[in-house]
């Protein structure tokens, strides 16, 4: 009977080089954290949306939203800090200067940082009135701006990994995309079908 799942080599760092805060060769550390704090910004502008909308009519639903948005927005700041570490990590110590990767990884860290600054402004905001009965128009305003602007850095980021491959390990030497039962470990290479 054909195998149907293969579990064991996308988990393992057996064969993988360690890279210090950067992550492993073909695990890299950056790309998982970053969905977090995209998650959390996008999710802080729809509860500010409601929020703002609700606010209108009263009620206390327009509060909880608003509180809501701030949690959200304060917890993907605090993993956005290990976040932007290891990125500056990857830029600092995983490329070549003066590249087309590198250009983009600058215009990726520019927004990002961009929306770091507006957030840290957002969440000064939200503390100083997080007794309001809702969010008002220039928090509701900035949670957008932070949600639109975090999804078009996020493009960048995809970029640097689907189209330029980078932190992507080479597949030159395995098997994987072979019809087999084998599985190969991220180190392993098996003889190339002749």
């Amino acid at each position: 009977m054909a195998r149907l799942f293969s579990i064991k080599p996308g988990m393992t760092l057996k064969g993988r080089e360690f890279r210090g805060l950067r992550g492993w060769a073909g695990k890299p550390t950056h790309p998982p954290l970053t969905d977090f704090p995209i998650v959390c910004y996008v999710l802080a502008a729809v509860f500010d949306v409601i929020s703002c909308y609700k606010g209108r009519s009263g009620g206390a639903a327009a509060r909880e939203f608003f509180v809501a948005a701030t949690y959200v927005i304060i917890a993907g700041a605090i993993v956005s800090v290990a976040t932007a570490l290891t990125g500056f990590w990857d830029w600092w110590k995983g490329m070549g200067k003066h590249t087309q990767v590198w250009r983009t990884a600058n215009w990726h860290m520019a927004i990002m940082l961009t929306v770091t600054a507006i957030v840290v402004i957002n969440i000064i905001l939200r503390l100083r009135r997080f007794d309001a009965a809702s969010a008002d128009g220039l928090t509701t305003i900035l949670s957008v701006v932070v949600a639109l602007l975090v999804s078009y850095g996020a493009t960048y980021g995809g970029s640097m990994v689907f189209d330029y491959q980078f932190n992507v390990e080479s597949l030159e030497g395995k098997t994987v995309w072979d019809e087999t039962e084998v599985d190969q470990d991220p180190g392993e290479h098996l003889p190339l079908k002749k």
